[in-house]
C-alpha cells in the first residue's frame, strides 16, 4: 500500500481504505479462483495495482465518462480506476466467467457502485464508450480490431477518446495501425525496476 501513497498523495480516507483491502480480498478470492500466480499475488500492489494506476497517470478521467476494461481477468486495470475515479463508470468484460465472479465480489465488497463485471466478449458487445483499457490481453492489431466500433464520438477529455493499452517489450511489429498512436514509457511516472520496459500506448480511434 505504500506504493500506492508513494505516488497518489491526494487519496481521500475512502479512497485509502479501498486500496488498502486490496491485498486481503485478492488472497481471499485467489485462493478459490485462481487469477494472479502466486508469485505475482505478494507483489500486487507493484504489479497490478500501481500498473493499472498508470492509467490515472496518463489520463484524468471526467466524471460520467465511460470506458470499458476489455479482457479485465480478475478486475485489472478496472478496479483500481474505479476506486480512483468514482465519478466515472466503468465495465469490466472478460469471457472467462469464474474471472469475473471475482472481479464482480471485490467490487461489491468494496462498495464501488461505478463499476459492473460482463461475461461477454468485448468484440460482440454493442455499447459505445469514451476509452477502451486493456493490460496484456492481445496483440495491439488484434484488440484494434476487437473495440474500433465501441468508442464515442465526439470526445469529451483533452486527449482523443480511443484504446488505452498497457503493454510491455518490443512492440514494433504491433504498431503498425491506421491510427494516431502516442507512446508512453512508465519509466516517466515510477522509478521501480519492474516499469522501466512497460509503455501506454494510446490509439486514437476516431
Amino acid at each position: 500500500m505504500d506504493i500506492i501513497q508513494k505516488y497518489f498523495r491526494d487519496l481521500t480516507p475512502q479512497q485509502e481504505e479501498q486500496f488498502a483491502r486490496l491485498e486481503s480480498l485478492y488472497r481471499h478470492w485467489n485462493e478459490k479462483i485462481n487469477v494472479i500466480s502466486r508469485k505475482d499475488i505478494d507483489q500486487l500492489y507493484l504489479r497490478h495495482v500501481l500498473h493499472s494506476l498508470s492509467i490515472a497517470c496518463y489520463i484524468k478521467f471526467l466524471p460520467n465518462a465511460s470506458i470499458l476494461d476489455a479482457g479485465t481477468g480478475g478486475g485489472f486495470p478496472g478496479i483500481p480506476l474505479a476506486i480512483m475515479f468514482p465519478e466515472s463508470n466503468f465495465t469490466l468484460v472478460d469471457s472467462i466467467g469464474k474471472k469475473i465472479k471475482v472481479a464482480d465480489a471485490i467490487a461489491d465488497e468494496l462498495n464501488l457502485n461505478n463499476c459492473r463485471g460482463l461475461v461477454d466478449r468485448a468484440e460482440q458487445m454493442k455499447e459505445k464508450y469514451d476509452f477502451v483499457v486493456s493490460r496484456a490481453v492481445t496483440t495491439l492489431p488484434l484488440l484494434v480490431n476487437w473495440v474500433k466500433n465501441k468508442i464515442k464520438d465526439p470526445g469529451l477529455h483533452n486527449l482523443p477518446n480511443g484504446l488505452i493499452a498497457l503493454k510491455g517489450g518490443d512492440l514494433s511489429n504491433e504498431l503498425k495501425l491506421p491510427y494516431e498512436i502516442r507512446i508512453v514509457n512508465l519509466s516517466e511516472y515510477f522509478t521501480e525496476e519492474y516499469f522501466e520496459t512497460k509503455k501506454i500506448v494510446h490509439v486514437f480511434i476516431p
